[in-house]
């Protein structure tokens, strides 16, 4: 039956495999990391050990750890491919042939203040290619809104009755404004849960620049229906529609290098995998039973509300025995990203703070052994930053302590007897090579990988072209590099501190990094940069040059900034074959008809700037908008679940009439952004204002309105 908890965690066999897969995949990590580990303790040694090169070790050897694990899924992941993987989702049972008749699934986008054009041209292209699948009436599409704009909430409701209209979806296609917004996306997922989650056997959780493949859509659906013990399956979105230099670098990785990563993540976690909060389908009876998310204990920014929720979601799903797959060979499933540094280390913020939180929910008692991986796994990608800047100012110490102390090394013979002839530098060049190895040698298997298949090699412009497109991201890669550390650092330090993160909109539009706004952001990374690089050069220069590619970074980070964040210079590498994608080369159809719709709007909208408040006076004064408006918030006025909710925030209120009275003799300049939206949810207030607005004479009117009455009029 839907929604019945599995009897037991996972068939024997699988579960099984699995545990060997993680001991032997984990084993080679530890195995690989002693090693080097050793070699670079030999190293220390033979200057003579100190507490200082202690510490150097251990974090060194932690460190590597994090690299030989990121190998390891490179490794897996490209034998995998090799050789094929039955213990894959799409693998285990036929499925293509399975019935979809009598399931009903809910695709749903939450949004929360977001470009309207984009979100709501991603859902037509996602819309119609579902149609031609023939099962478009076993779906629905749900806009979740969450926007505090009082402008983004009537252009979102203005847009959407325009879409339904143009595309006859009444019925399949709704809106709904949460009236609270608590909890940010995942309490917006649980409002709508609540309200409609059990008309849905399933539901997929798009982001808001989410585009999904009809088929892919239908195949979902389809391995959940052969798989009663699955609650969520999570597709390996593909980054698209990148135009900066930045963001076609970042576009370029994603998709090159991801098939082997998640191939190779897939070979350990099997049936115990994660969820990455959109593009992915949820069983949803157990996800309403199991995921209920608990208020950490403690204040913010380590208590409270948890932030990164999609990983503590699957890690529930998993403990009350649900299975939770990567498909991570099933395409059609695109998203879009930041496409400049500051804006990319803006999401990262968030990031951070969320997977900081998860130490506390390590403890959670009877989660999995594998899903505490997870976890530990996303802290560890943020915890790296900090402990790699730590182990470059110990090595600065210990050099400079050396030096300027007047002490002598007192050289030692080395106790792995293989390397007792080598000279110290031969043998520091020797852990250098290595490491850099380790780095690299996934980029060299996704290659090989790219290789084995030439229609897919061309569709990367060629395998030379492919090529020399690793070169320019791993060097673009090393600039970057140095930053995240100073960004993730300040970003830990900052929440140790007890410092919040607040909930912006993100931004992904390449509208290009200004020399001023790059200046003030990375000054310090700048400065920094300087400075260390002045001292490492009074300490030793041959020692500078090793440190180039860090010092580097650091002092050219505004112009790295502004220039990769520029569109023009992602369309000249673009015309050259550079950082070439299949969705470039071969675009599938969902991404051509995104693209040609947002460039009709480009050529046929206005492109004059809004005045102030346009959104809430075209909500008032325009008879369309205001019947919209007003008849989606009877609807919900009508439902007795937000009773309480309409209660709190005081609609219908004396308040509310007050400040109505206000709006109109005042003008919104002189409400707050809370007072508007107040008013904006109070339905009867709303007609009232549509009829005051229009019916009073003009010395009743603040000035404000009777030029917005004019400029109506005018347009009419």
């Amino acid at each position: 039956m839907p929604g019945q908890p599995p009897n037991h965690p996972a068939p024997p066999v699988l579960r099984i495999a699995r545990g060997w897969r993680v001991f032997i995949f984990y084993s080679g990590a530890l195995l690989l990391t002693g090693l080097v580990s050793l070699i670079f303790a030999d190293l220390l040694w033979r200057t003579g050990w100190s507490a200082s090169r202690t510490v150097l070790l251990v974090l060194f050897v932690i460190l590597f750890l994090f690299t030989a694990i990121g190998c390891m899924h490179g490794l897996y992941g490209f034998f995998l491919r090799m050789r094929g993987d039955r213990r894959c989702i799409t693998q285990l049972k036929p499925y293509h042939r399975q019935s979809i008749d009598g399931t009903s699934t809910a695709i749903i986008f939450p949004i929360y203040n977001e470009d309207v054009i984009r979100v709501y041209e991603g859902l037509r292209a996602t819309y119609q290619s579902l149609k031609k699948t023939g099962q478009l009436e076993r779906f629905d599409f749900f806009i979740l809104s969450d926007s505090t704009d009082p402008d983004k909430w009537v252009e979102e409701e203005r847009r959407w009755y325009d879409l339904i209209r143009e595309l006859d979806a009444l019925g399949k296609i709704y809106y709904r404004r949460r009236l609270m917004n608590e909890e940010r996306k995942s309490g917006n997922v649980r409002d709508f849960l609540n309200a409609w989650g059990r008309r849905y056997r399933y539901f997929i959780c798009g982001d808001a620049d989410s585009v999904l493949r009809g088929e892919t859509l239908v195949n979902l659906v389809k391995l959940m229906e052969v798989h009663p013990s699955v609650g969520l399956i999570q597709t390996v979105p593909a980054l698209v529609n990148a135009e900066s230099l930045f963001g076609r670098i970042q576009q370029f990785a994603n998709r090159l290098y991801a098939p082997i990563f998640i191939t190779g993540l897939n070979y350990w976690a099997l049936d115990l995998g994660n969820y990455w909060g959109h593009n992915a389908i949820i069983r949803t009876e157990p996800f309403m039973q199991c995921c209920d998310l608990p208020q950490l204990p403690g204040v913010k920014p380590f208590g409270g509300q948890i932030l990164s929720h999609d990983f503590v979601e699957a890690a529930l799903m998993s403990r009350e025995n649900w299975e939770v797959w990567f498909a991570h060979d099933l395409e059609g499933s695109y998203e879009e990203a930041p496409q400049a540094l500051i804006e990319n280390a803006q999401r990262e913020r968030r990031w951070c703070q969320g997977n900081l939180q998860h130490t506390l929910v390590l403890f959670t008692k009877g989660l999995r052994g594998v899903s505490r991986l997870h976890l530990i796994l996303g802290i560890c990608g943020y915890l790296a930053g900090p402990l790699w800047l730590a182990f470059l100012i110990t090595f600065n110490w210990i050099y400079w302590y050396q030096k300027f102390t007047g002490l002598s090394n007192i050289p030692v013979q080395a106790f792995t007897p293989y390397l007792a002839n080598w000279s110290g530098t031969a043998h520091a060049l020797l852990v250098f090579v290595i490491c850099m190895a380790v780095i690299m040698l996934p980029k060299v298997l996704a290659l090989i990988d790219l290789a084995r298949d030439r229609p897919r090699s061309r569709t990367y412009g060629g395998l030379a072209r492919a090529t020399a497109s690793v070169v320019g991201e791993t060097i673009f890669s090393t600039l970057h590099a140095p930053l995240l550390m100073l960004w993730h650092t300040r970003f830990v330090l900052t929440n140790l501190l007890g410092i919040s993160v607040g909930w912006t909109t993100q931004k992904r539009a390449a509208d290009g990094t200004t020399w001023l706004y790059a200046i003030q952001r990375h000054w310090g990374h700048t400065l920094i940069g300087i400075l260390w690089g002045m001292f490492m050069w009074e300490l030793e220069p041959s020692l500078f040059w090793w440190f180039t590619p860090v010092l580097a970074g650091m002092a050219l980070s505004i112009p790295l900034s502004v220039l990769t964040s520029r569109r023009n210079l992602g369309a000249r590498a673009k015309s050259v074959g550079l950082f070439l994608t299949p969705e470039e080369t071969q675009p599938p159809e969902e991404i051509i008809s995104l693209r040609s719709n947002l460039k009709i709007h480009e050529l046929t909208d206005d492109p004059t700037p809004t005045r102030p408040h346009a959104g809430l006076a075209e909500s008032i004064l325009d008879p369309y908008v205001n019947a919209i408006h007003v008849s989606l918030l009877r609807e919900k006025q009508l439902n007795p679940v937000y009773a309480e909710q309409f209660s709190k925030l005081g609609a219908g209120s004396e308040r509310a009439q007050t400040l109505g009275e206000r709006l109109l003799t005042e003008g919104p300049d002189k409400l707050t952004r809370p007072e508007r939206m107040l008013i904006m949810a109070d339905q009867k207030l709303m007609v009232w204002l549509h009829q005051q607005s229009w019916q009073r004479s003009g010395e009743k009117l603040a000035p404000w309105w009777r030029a917005a009455i004019l400029e109506f009029s005018r347009r009419d």
